[in-house]
C-alpha cells in the first residue's frame, strides 16, 4: 500500500498563522481561521467592528477578500483599510474599538508565503493561550454565521496611513522642527510592499530628500525581503551612489527597522533598538525608567539603560510577550533586536514607522555621521544562523535543550528556559531556540568580538547538529 501523503500544515504561534500559498496556507484554511477568530472576538468583546488589512504581497488580496467575507457572514462590520504596516492596523483597531483585527501577512517571510496576524480589541497580538482557544475553534469548527439577510457591508478606509504617521509625530516623542533642520537624504528599500507609501510620506514630512529604491507598492519582492545585511545590498549600493546621510529598509509588513550607514555598510538591527531606546530614556522625565526587550536581544540595551540608571526587563521572543512584559513592569520603550520597535507612547506593538521617527530625532542630536555616531554605542557583536529540521520541531528541540541544560548545569553560567535555552556567559551568550515562524532552529551568538561570536556559532552548530 502507498504511504498516505501528509497535508502540509500552517505554522500557529503567537505570530498568527503562516504558510506556504497554496500548500500549508490554502483558502479553505484561511477562510475557517478567520471563521475561529470570529468566534473568539465575539466571545471577548462587545463591539462587532473589525479591521483589515494587508501587506500587499501577491495572492494577499484574495485572501483578504475571503477573510473580510467571512467576518460578514459572522455578523461584523468590517472596514478595509487596504495596504497598510501591521501597525497601522493595530492603530486602528484600537484607536476605533473594534473587537480585533487581522492582517493579511507573512512579515519577513519569502514571496510564496502568507498568513494572518490576529489582533485583539487593544491592537495587540493574541497571547499564547489566546492562540490555543483559537486553534480549539478551528479543530471544534466553533463557528457562528448570520441570515445571508444582515450580512453587513464592507467599509474602505484608507486615511490610517495619515493617521498613523499623526500618531507617531507626537512633540513628546519627536522634536519635528530639530529633525527638519539636519535635512536628512535617505534611500528607501520598502520592498514593494506595506511600507512603500507611509515611509516615503513620513520622511518628507520629517524634511528630508528621499531617494524611493523599492516602493512601487506592486507586492512583489525584489530581493529576498527579511531585512538583515545579505538581503540589502541594493541598497547599501545606493546609498553610497546617491550620498545619501543613510538608507532605510522595511519588511513586507513595516513591523521591522533596519539602517544602512552613510558608507553602506550595516548599522545592525540590533543597534536600531539601542538607539531607540537611548533617546526615550534621554527625554524621559521619569524618575524610574525602565525598558524591556526579548531574550535575543544584544546586550548593549544593558548598558544604555545604566547611563540613564534604567531597569532592563527580557521575556521570549514574540512581540506580545515582550508587549506583556513592558506592561507588567511600566516600560517607556522596547522591542526586539530583529529591528522591532516598541513605543507606548504610539502604541503597544513593533512600528517600523515610530522607529524611523525616533532614530532620527536621536540623529539630529549628533553632528556627524550615522557611522560616527555608531562609535558612541557599546560595541558588541551578535551572530544570528539557523539549522531546518522536520516540522515541527517540537521532540528535537526538546533533546537539544536537555542536553545542553544538563552539560552547562554547573558551568560559569546562568541556564535560562524561558524561551528555549540562553547560556548566559559573563563575556558572551547564546540562544538556540525553535522559530515562530519557520520550520527551523535559531542560533544566536553575542560576544565582545565578531571573531569569538562567529567561533561560538561554530561550535554550537557543531554540537546541535551531532544531536539531529
Amino acid at each position: 500500500m502507498k504511504n498516505k501523503k501528509i497535508k502540509p500544515e500552517p505554522i500557529v504561534s503567537v505570530s498568527g498563522i503562516r504558510g506556504i500559498y497554496g500548500e500549508s496556507l490554502t483558502i479553505p484554511v484561511a477562510s475557517e481561521y478567520a471563521l475561529a477568530f470570529a468566534q473568539y472576538c465575539r466571545k471577548h468583546s462587545k463591539s462587532r467592528k473589525i479591521f483589515v488589512g494587508r501587506d500587499g504581497r501577491e495572492k494577499g488580496e484574495e485572501i483578504s477578500a475571503v477573510v473580510i467575507s467571512v467576518f460578514q457572514i459572522s455578523g461584523f462590520e468590517v472596514t478595509d483599510i487596504g495596504v497598510v504596516p501591521t501597525p497601522t492596523v493595530q492603530i486602528a483597531t484600537e484607536k476605533s474599538k473594534a473587537a480585533g483585527g487581522i492582517v493579511v501577512t507573512a512579515s519577513h517571510n519569502p514571496q510564496q508565503w502568507n498568513g494572518l496576524k490576529f489582533l485583539n480589541s487593544d491592537g495587540t497580538f493574541l497571547t499564547g493561550e489566546q492562540i490555543k482557544e483559537l486553534k480549539d475553534n478551528y479543530a471544534k469548527k466553533n463557528f457562528g454565521f448570520l441570515n445571508h439577510e444582515k450580512y453587513s457591508s464592507v467599509k474602505e478606509d484608507k486615511t490610517w496611513l495619515g493617521k498613523h504617521i499623526k500618531y507617531c509625530l507626537k512633540p513628546s516623542l519627536v522634536d519635528i522642527s530639530k529633525v527638519r533642520k539636519r535635512k536628512f537624504k535617505v534611500v528607501v528599500d520598502a520592498v514593494n510592499a506595506a511600507g512603500s507609501v507611509i515611509v516615503p510620506e513620513l520622511l518628507r514630512e520629517l524634511g528630508c530628500v528621499v531617494i524611493e529604491l523599492f516602493c512601487d507598492g506592486s507586492g512583489i519582492f525584489p530581493h529576498t525581503p527579511e531585512p538583515i545585511p545579505e538581503n540589502l545590498t541594493l541598497l547599501s549600493k545606493a546609498v553610497i551612489k546617491h550620498k545619501a546621510d543613510l538608507g532605510i529598509s522595511v519588511d513586507p509588513d513595516s513591523d521591522r527597522l533596519v539602517i544602512i550607514m552613510e558608507n553602506g555598510k550595516p548599522y545592525i538591527e540590533e543597534y536600531t533598538v539601542v538607539t531607540v531606546i537611548r533617546n526615550v530614556l534621554k527625554n524621559s522625565s521619569k524618575v524610574n525608567k525602565k525598558v524591556a526587550v526579548n531574550m535575543s536581544t544584544t546586550r548593549a540595551v544593558e548598558d544604555v539603560a545604566a547611563e540613564f540608571g534604567a531597569k532592563v526587563f527580557r521575556s521570549a521572543v514574540g512581540e506580545i510577550n515582550v508587549v506583556n512584559e513592558m506592561k507588567l513592569n511600566g516600560a517607556i520603550a522596547g522591542g526586539e533586536g530583529s529591528g522591532g520597535i516598541i513605543v507606548p507612547a504610539v502604541h503597544y506593538g513593533r512600528d517600523a514607522v515610530a522607529g524611523i521617527c525616533i532614530v532620527l530625532n536621536e540623529l539630529s542630536d549628533f553632528r556627524g555621521t550615522v557611522s560616527e555616531y555608531k562609535k558612541t554605542l557599546p560595541e558588541y557583536h551578535i551572530v544570528k544562523n539557523k539549522i531546518e529540521v522536520s516540522s515541527p520541531p517540537d521532540k528535537i528541540f526538546s533533546l537539544i535543550t536537555q542536553n545542553f541544560s544538563a552539560k552547562y548545569k554547573n558551568a560559569e553560567c546562568k541556564v535560562n528556559i524561558i524561551d528555549g535555552l540562553k547560556l548566559d556567559f559573563p563575556d558572551y551568550w547564546i540562544h538556540l531556540r525553535k522559530s515562530n515562524t519557520e520550520p527551523i532552529i535559531r542560533i544566536i551568538t553575542e560576544a565582545k568580538t565578531k571573531a569569538k561570536a562567529e567561533i561560538l556559532q561554530k561550535n554550537f552548530i557543531a554540537e546541535v547538529k551531532k544531536m539531529l
